[in-house]
């Protein structure tokens, strides 16, 4: 079982949004996700998520995982969740996945659990 977490400031990220707009988020979301975060907050909250997936992973955001190898979505409850690209998972190996994101006091945070095979 491996543990990743990460925290930003919401302001940061809106800062980016107001400076390079869609070119931003296409860099580091997908369409769908796009799509699904309408406010700041959620968009800072999936940047979290992804650098906390990194970090369990024991890579980081790079050559090994970048952005686009992981792809965030929400249950119909709105629960979080996320796959990685084929290419992506056959390196990492994830079984089993959980992923929790918040965001309160101009911060958001994400924790994520993986076990690998």
């Amino acid at each position: 079982m491996k543990i990743g977490t990460d925290i930003i400031q919401i302001e940061r990220i809106e800062t980016l949004i107001n400076k390079y707009d869609i070119k931003f988020k296409q860099k580091y979301l997908c369409e769908n996700e796009i799509k699904l975060a309408k406010k700041v907050e959620t968009l800072a909250g999936f940047w979290a998520a992804k650098e906390a997936i990194a970090k369990a992973l024991g890579c980081g955001i790079g050559a090994d995982l970048t952005f686009h190898d992981i792809h965030i979505s929400k249950t119909h409850k709105g629960a979080p969740y996320f796959v990685l690209t084929h290419h992506a998972q056959q390196t990492h190996k994830i079984v089993d996945s959980s992923l929790s994101i918040s965001h309160d006091g101009g911060f958001a945070i994400a924790v994520v659990v993986i076990t690998t095979s």
